[in-house]
């Protein structure tokens, strides 16, 4: 299949609780439509916000696939499954940023009734679909949007809003409209069986109903989730908690290169090193921090808990070095 050129798109992120939605119209789908989708909930470690997405139920005893979108940042997760009302903890198994996969774990769930998965390899251009998720971040029982694909192989860079981007590869392009809150949720055939993973809608200003939408197929999400269930870390999946320095980083400055400390966590490995706001991280285990949003991919090579060398050049201009143990932190 042959991509298109990237768009530029935002992601459909779940809705913060202080925003409000002009949503449109959405239906509450037929119960065997609504199979294994559960609202995800989350606590995020900025600015003391919440977040919600939709995610869809892999096993009876509490395996969720969702977009790691909807988690990033998250210091603490809850599932709800609509059908029972009932609430669950969930820890990360894994994530992938690149794929904007991740896999959840609920805590003391059983008997849950997982999604009835298709086979995304069959989906053609002008099939009907339907699309379901947690519209709006509002919770309860999940809507719908119905349309057509009109495109698959479709190559998009995906932003969340805050400054993260990403490229994506291989989507199906349906004109379901999708909202903030339906990411994670499943796109579904006309037999109602699951062929995507919402992910990403071209959103307006007033981040309202998406004339363009875009799911990953479900085949190559379900692959990244076994993957991750086997515990197989490489450079795109990353494995069990996050690892955390405890620092804030934007750009250098043109033409230099690192990353600018925005902001250091009190007590945190980065401030137990000595390092403050105004230095620049040059270097992770001897590796060079190019740019500032190299850093955060090059600390996924760790697992929380490793031991890591930082490089940093302090407001002074003075070369710094040390040596920390990374806590475990919220997810990228």
């Amino acid at each position: 299949m042959r991509s298109t050129p990237s768009t530029r798109i935002r992601l459909a992120l779940a809705a913060l609780a202080a925003v409000t939605f002009g949503l449109a119209a959405r239906t509450a789908p037929a119960a065997s439509l609504s199979t294994g989708v559960v609202d995800v909930s989350t606590n995020l470690a900025y600015q003391n916000g919440s977040a919600a997405g939709t995610g869809m139920v892999l096993t009876a005893s509490g395996e969720i696939l969702t977009n790691n979108h909807v988690i990033r940042g998250a210091t603490t997760i809850r599932v709800t499954d609509p059908s029972t009302g009932r609430s669950y903890a969930a820890s990360v198994v894994g994530y992938s940023v690149s794929s904007d996969v991740a896999v959840l774990q609920l805590s003391g769930a059983s008997h849950l009734h997982p999604i009835v998965r298709g086979n995304s390899s069959n989906v053609k251009v002008g099939q009907r679909v339907t699309a379901v998720g947690n519209a709006g971040g509002v919770g309860g029982k999940p809507t719908s949007s119905t349309g057509k694909v009109t495109g698959i192989g479709r190559t998009i860079v995906a932003s969340d809003g805050a400054g993260l981007s990403e490229q994506l590869v291989g989507l199906i392009r349906t004109n379901a409209p999708l909202q903030p809150g339906d990411s994670g949720g499943p796109l579904l055939n006309a037999s109602g069986r699951v062929i995507g993973m919402d992910t990403a809608a071209s959103v307006g200003f007033r981040l309202q109903s998406a004339s363009q939408s875009f799911a990953i197929p479900i085949n190559r999400a379900l692959v990244l989730a076994k993957q991750i269930e086997a515990g197989a870390a490489s450079a795109s999946v990353h494995i069990g908690a996050t690892p955390f320095l405890g620092v804030s980083v934007g750009p250098a400055g043109p033409g230099l290169a690192g990353a600018l400390v925005a902001q250091v966590v009190p007590g945190s490995p980065a401030d137990q090193a000595g390092i403050v706001a105004g230095d620049t991280i040059t270097a992770l285990d001897g590796q060079p921090v190019a740019t500032y949003d190299a850093l955060g991919p090059m600390l996924l090579q760790h697992a929380a808990g490793d031991t890591v060398t930082i490089d940093w050049i302090d407001q002074t201009g003075a070369a710094q070095t040390a040596s920390v143990q990374t806590a475990a932190g919220p997810p990228q």
